[in-house]
């Protein structure tokens, strides 16, 4: 019996991304409504505003599965890290095996919700490209354990590349890194740690920033005199220069309300990468640039042309 020819990337991008937009409109660190909140309390609670892990107010606890949007084959997993934590992953594979792309993309998430909630990303991303798609949850997300921190995610990212790398299925696979907003942020960070190990292929970032400090003033105006007080620094802009030898694409929403595009922009004219490539989304906002027309497109011409080629 023959297989149903893959889905258009416009379908795909209409259809698909279009309908996870419901699940991905979440905040950066918190509403505009709680600016007084967070400036009194920046340094004491930052952590509980810059990872909002129970927005939605269910995110711990109803984590979507792939079954759910009719993917079958995957696997639903628990990883220890070093310290102690148990991190919930979701493995998803290609449904085209005969044809499938020696590709895993590690994908990290925005700083809300979970997982789940970018499941139909995941879904879009294995029929473009037929590759395997890991999806990590950090701590305190979701249906893994422990606080969330930058150390900590940190310590996730490489955890989730270390399993990757040992995994008879993906060990020898081409490892494309894909970060959104703070998910970049992690990103950058871990393959900065690894490129000279050449376990990484690509790197792929989505509306991410500069670092938290700047941020600050952007979505909590009266907050930005005591930005400094900001212990959770995600230093993009300092880190990624350090990537020289990783091919870069930045997919970058101009009509982004969270992150001003100017971040992705000096993100990428600070970059020293010898391979970066910079696409722009006229009208993609901070959550919803996976819905823009030629966004998978992008991603399918770097993965084949930078990554295989």
């Amino acid at each position: 019996m023959s297989e149903s020819p893959p889905p258009s990337p416009q379908w795909s991008i209409t259809t698909m991304a279009g309908n996870a937009i419901q699940f991905l409109r979440l905040p950066v660190l918190a509403s505009s409504g709680l600016a007084v909140i967070a400036s009194s309390l920046l340094y004491f609670k930052q952590n509980e505003l810059i990872y909002p892990r129970t927005v939605p107010v269910d995110a711990r606890t109803n984590v979507p599965k792939p079954s759910a949007f009719d993917i079958s084959d995957y696997e639903d997993l628990q990883i220890p890290t070093p310290d102690g934590e148990s991190l919930h992953a979701l493995f998803i594979r290609p449904s085209r095996k005969e044809r499938s792309q020696n590709v895993t993309i590690l994908m990290f998430h925005g700083n809300a919700g979970n997982i789940g909630h970018r499941i139909p990303i995941a879904k879009v991303l294995t029929r473009t490209l037929n590759c395997n798609v890991f999806m990590l949850e950090y701590r305190g997300y979701g249906l893994s354990t422990g606080t969330p921190d930058e150390k900590g995610l940190n310590t996730d990212a490489q955890t989730a590349l270390d399993y990757l790398r040992h995994r008879a299925e993906t060990r020898d696979t081409k490892i494309v890194v894909y970060g959104q907003s703070l998910g970049g942020a992690v990103a950058i960070n871990l393959v900065a740690k690894n490129q000279q190990k050449g376990v990484i292929a690509g790197l792929i970032l989505e509306n991410t920033f500069l670092c938290i400090r700047k941020l600050i003033p952007s979505v909590f105006p009266p907050a930005r005199y005591l930005a400094r007080l900001c212990h959770q620094y995600w230093g993009s802009e300092d880190v990624l220069p350090k990537i020289e030898k990783i091919p870069i694409l930045f997919l970058s929403g101009l009509k982004d309300e969270l992150v001003p595009p100017a971040h992705m922009s000096q993100l990428y004219a600070v970059c020293k990468s010898s391979t970066k490539i910079w696409r722009e989304l006229p009208n993609g906002g901070h959550n919803d640039s996976v819905a823009e027309p030629n966004y998978f497109d992008y991603v399918k011409s770097f993965v084949i042309d930078e990554v295989l080629d």
